[in-house]
């Protein structure tokens, strides 16, 4: 059996790096590195980094409003206060404030610059805004709840005419939005993206949930943060592939402790060892920064005492090879690439590898499974799959259509029930190692499915649906599969083409922006950044192979455009294409299509 690997760093982003640049050479690779907290061994990163005050910007108008923008970031139990500091008090009552765990910020992205207009006694702001999401007390970024494409409010000087210094007194925000506005910019510079995880619904591995906590959080209290996001549950998007704590689990006071010796007190409805273990296991990937020990007691009864690094070792997750293997197709057969690292050695008979459109490989301990696109003499497509000892031979065909997409496995742990997930003419299908094929249907999107990719953990999937991008949790509980409702993720882009995962919580999206492009985009949207800014041609496909700690290396991306593939920046020419065998004429023409990666 397959056993969890089980993966999480907080303060994860990924950078794209020398996507552009000239000069690469052929051997060179897109990568999208981790950029990992600097903590110590034995500590939790923290700091204080706390959002400008009014009075920062002066009377620059711009940069005033890129601060009122984030003054809202931080400790959810202040930020009312915060940002009554830059509305004129005369206006506080326009904005209607909530307490506690209704606290929520609106978070958006700027299409455009702000728009300011002098007037006589004010300066008008018009700001135009993507909605992002709405950012809980709790961390989790929701879907938006605002449709406000665009906002509107006044700035005037603080200063008493006649007295005092206008550049120190600064500027008041009149007319303010009835909403605490956060920029995805102050998102990501004021909060750290950190990872709690859930246990799937047949525990049998961990599932990442997006957090967010504000860099303000001091270090002594980051411990007692995630416990309460433990206690308090998954994100809403992923309630129906994993589980909760025991209902009535409560934290007893705060976590106490320093660098590496902590103590967490909880009150637990049942006296149940396993799932205490379960949780330290929990606890220990959610504090991914913290190396020493945690003592967990019930009802102030020390139960156990966690090494976390000794945890994580002992309970690992996604059995990767440390070098993944790339493929593609070339005259309608799978062949080893050439590109980085050591080349793979296709798992298949020859008489199986013809007519082949794409494909996709993965392992379960010593099976290989192998899920093809191949045509007909009627050019109508069919799915081809096999799974066992390699080489595999007398794959079975699904049904036919006309048109079928790129092929994923789910990274399910049971070797006799491999499953996967397609799109064929519109529809998303499950299919299993006989290819049989069911209709998937979907919870709250609508339109033609033209794209589907698994992560990791095999309990969520992302999809483009209708032209639009979204998240779904998979729940893989015994014989059954079932497809939870579908989260949509905004960004930017339009025309979406092809997706794929680039880490735990991060998709690799084509696209465009005015032109064709790739843009490395979080699973949530609230934030992307460009890969590849001008493609030259619609993305057709696309694959990843996705950061992670076991084979600790950085995320890679192959994609297809206009016919031609890429490998990053760099084109896949037809002599890195190897096994080929040898034409009369020495013609090496064809372009190399469908790139994957085997991991």
């Amino acid at each position: 059996m397959r056993r969890p690997l089980l993966t999480g760093v907080a303060g994860v982003a990924l950078l794209a790096l020398g996507l552009t640049g000239c000069g690469i050479p052929a051997s060179t690779d897109v990568e999208v590195e981790r950029r990992v907290s600097t903590a110590g061994a034995g500590s939790v990163s923290g700091g204080s980094l706390q959002p400008p005050a009014r009075t920062a910007a002066g009377s620059n108008a711009q940069t005033f409003v890129n601060n009122f923008l984030a003054a809202a970031a931080g400790e959810p139990d202040r930020a009312y206060d915060r940002v009554k500091e830059f509305i004129d008090p005369r206006h506080h009552d326009r904005l209607q404030e909530k307490q506690g765990s209704e606290v929520a910020l609106t978070v958006v992205r700027l299409t455009d610059d702000p728009v300011i207009t002098p007037d006589v006694d004010s300066t008008k702001v018009t700001i135009n805004v993507q909605q992002v999401g709405l950012l809980r007390a709790n961390g989790t970024l929701l879907p938006p709840v605002a449709t406000e494409r665009s906002y509107e409010f006044k700035l005037v000087s603080a200063a008493v005419p006649g007295q005092g210094d206008v550049e120190q007194a600064g500027l008041y925000v009149q007319d303010p939005p009835n909403a605490l506005l956060l920029s995805d910019v102050a998102l990501a510079q004021y909060y750290k993206e950190s990872s709690v995880y859930f246990w799937s619904s047949d525990r049998a591995r961990l599932v990442p949930d997006l957090r967010y906590l504000p860099e303000a959080v001091p270090e002594e209290r980051q411990v007692t943060e995630v416990v309460r996001w433990l206690i308090g549950g998954p994100s809403d998007w992923l309630r129906t592939a994993v589980v909760p704590l025991p209902d009535r689990t409560e934290l007893i006071n705060n976590a106490t402790g320093s660098a590496d010796r902590w103590e967490v007190n909880l009150a637990l409805p049942a006296n149940d060892e396993e799932r205490l273990d379960q949780f330290a296991t929990q606890l220990a990937w959610s504090l991914p920064n913290l190396d020493g020990q945690v003592e967990l007691k019930v009802q102030n009864q020390s139960r156990r005492v966690v090494d976390l690094a000794g945890q994580r070792r002992a309970n690992p997750v996604y059995e990767l090879a440390q070098n993944p293997h790339r493929f593609c197709v070339y005259d309608g057969a799978v062949h080893p690439l050439a590109v980085v690292g050591e080349p793979g050695t296709v798992p298949l008979a020859e008489g199986d590898n013809r007519n082949v459109v794409s494909a996709n490989f993965d392992r379960i301990n010593d099976r290989t499974l192998a899920a093809l696109v191949v045509t007909g003499p009627d050019k109508r497509q069919r799915l081809a799959v096999g799974s066992g000892a390699a080489p595999l031979a007398g794959l079975r065909k699904g049904p036919v259509h006309t048109a079928v997409g790129r092929p994923v496995w789910l990274r399910t742990l049971d070797p006799l029930q491999p499953r996967g997930l397609v799109v064929a003419d519109g529809s998303l299908y499950l299919f299993d190692r006989d290819a049989r094929m069911s209709r998937v249907q979907l919870n709250g999107v609508t339109g033609a499915v033209t794209a589907v990719a698994a992560s990791l953990d095999g309990q969520r999937i992302a999809l483009i649906v209708g032209g639009g991008l979204y998240v779904a949790a998979v729940d893989m509980d015994g014989d059954s599969v079932t497809v939870g409702p579908a989260r949509r993720v905004f960004t930017s882009l339009t025309a979406l083409s092809a997706v794929d995962w680039a880490g735990e919580d991060r998709l690799v999206v084509g696209g465009s922006t005015d032109r064709p492009a790739v843009y490395d985009v979080s699973v949530d949207g609230a934030r992307q950044t460009a890969l590849q800014e001008n493609v030259g041609a619609r993305v057709t496909h696309l694959v990843a192979y996705p950061v992670n700690p076991v084979a600790p290396q950085p995320s890679a991306v192959m994609y297809e455009a206009n016919g031609v593939s890429y490998s990053g920046s760099t084109r896949i020419q037809s002599d890195q294409v190897l096994d080929v065998n040898p034409d009369p004429t020495g013609d090496r023409s064809g372009n190399p299509t469908a790139p994957f990666f085997l991991y």
